[in-house]
């Protein structure tokens, strides 16, 4: 019987699957799998959730959208493991902070969870969402072989993509986070759920910065009280930066599915 949103069955995804939000990405990630799309296998449609199926240096490697927030995230996530899904790579933007510059990877090691999800997953207790190393590992070694810039660590889940905190998203800056996003903090809660139950489930995050988001304390000329400068390029800038990042994610899930 398929899944009430993903509208497939065992079998249908690879071990390892790309989980890009926008249904748009996943199509263009489907079209640099071996063969180009004509190769891969639509395996999920519904409610513009789109799936593939298909190979990458000859590896099974599946993309599945994901849609934007933890919601549907975590809806995805939880469906694709009762499909018999092991690897999860999360492929996204995100907004950076100080020391981040558009088109740099973030490869997020850790995700504070400043999202409902933390408190659900969590039973109402603090929570430490953190990736798989292997993950980690992996996808830092591809970005640096495609030269791209790559941070790794910490990184924050929001529900709120416009924060109305009075000092914005910013205060997660301040605090050493590298960038803010809306859906990792869930992949990693429900990777490391199975894991606890002994299930070899694995997730990272690689992110590509699509905005700079300044620190009104430190940008001259930027009022405070979370009026925060978001300094973002023309969207086909974004669009080639994010390709980059997604040859690098293909390249991981390709070594991943290897071991």
């Amino acid at each position: 019987m398929p899944q009430i949103h993903l509208h497939a069955e065992p079998g249908d995804y690879a071990p390892v699957v790309l989980l890009p939000g926008d249904p748009n990405r996943a199509t263009r990630i489907a079209a640099r799998f071996d063969g180009g799309l004509e190769a891969s296998r639509l395996v999920s449609a519904h409610r513009g959730l789109l799936g593939y199926t298909g190979r990458v240096d000859g590896v099974p490697v599946s993309v599945q959208t994901t849609m934007m927030g933890t919601p549907t995230t975590s809806i995805v996530v939880e469906e694709l493991l009762m499909l018999g899904v092991t690897t999860f790579i999360r492929v996204g933007t995100t907004g950076g902070f100080s020391g981040t510059q558009i088109g740099d990877v973030v490869v997020a090691l850790a995700a504070a969870s400043a999202s409902g999800i933390g408190v659900v997953l969590g039973g109402g207790e603090p929570t430490a969402p953190t990736a798989d190393l292997a993950v980690v590992l992996a996808l830092r070694r591809a970005a640096e072989a495609a030269g791209l810039t790559v941070h790794v660590g910490p990184v924050v889940t929001s529900d709120v993509f416009y924060d109305p905190h009075p000092d914005g998203v910013v205060r997660w800056g301040r605090r050493g986070y590298l960038s803010a996003e809306m859906e990792t903090a869930a992949l990693y809660l429900l990777a490391m759920r199975e894991r606890a139950k002994g299930r070899p489930v694995r997730a990272g995050s690689i992110l590509t910065v699509s905005d700079v988001i300044a620190d009104p304390s430190q940008a001259e000329g930027v009022r405070a009280s979370g009026d925060e400068a978001w300094f973002r390029p023309p969207e086909d800038e974004v669009t080639r930066r994010v390709d980059l990042t997604i040859g690098a994610a293909m390249a991981a899930a390709a070594e991943l599915g290897r071991s």
